[in-house]
């Protein structure tokens, strides 16, 4: 009995580790985006996060919200200076996300002033 008890924990946690490995690791995709950036905060309870969103045209429907990991120093500051601007994100979305990561599953990676 002891055997199975310990096999069953075992498992549980493997199981548990490979999710949370797969999740954090693990992109579906990588891409940019491009529009007139229109907020960006630091917001949450419990969790701080950045979190931010880009206008890409006129409808409410053309909004793309975003998180930046706390890692990604000058990306955070980068945004910050170019609130109101247009820009060109790259993101990398996965297929979850941990609270203590952010709200969305796009994570950006870079942030670009497009050229004139």
């Amino acid at each position: 009995m002891k055997k199975i008890i310990i096999s069953i924990v075992l498992v549980l946690t493997l199981i548990i580790v490979g999710y949370f490995t797969f999740v954090y690791y693990v992109t579906y995709s990588e891409g940019y985006r491009a529009g007139e950036l229109i907020k960006f905060s630091h917001k949450g309870l419990v969790f701080k996060t950045w979190e931010g969103e880009l206008s890409q045209g006129v409808s409410e429907a053309q909004r793309f919200e975003f998180s930046v990991e706390r890692k990604e120093k000058k990306v955070i500051e980068d945004l910050k200076d170019l609130q109101g601007k247009m820009v060109k994100l790259t993101y990398k979305e996965r297929f979850a996300t941990f609270p203590w990561m952010g709200d969305t599953k796009y994570f950006i990676i870079k942030v670009e002033e497009p050229k004139k």
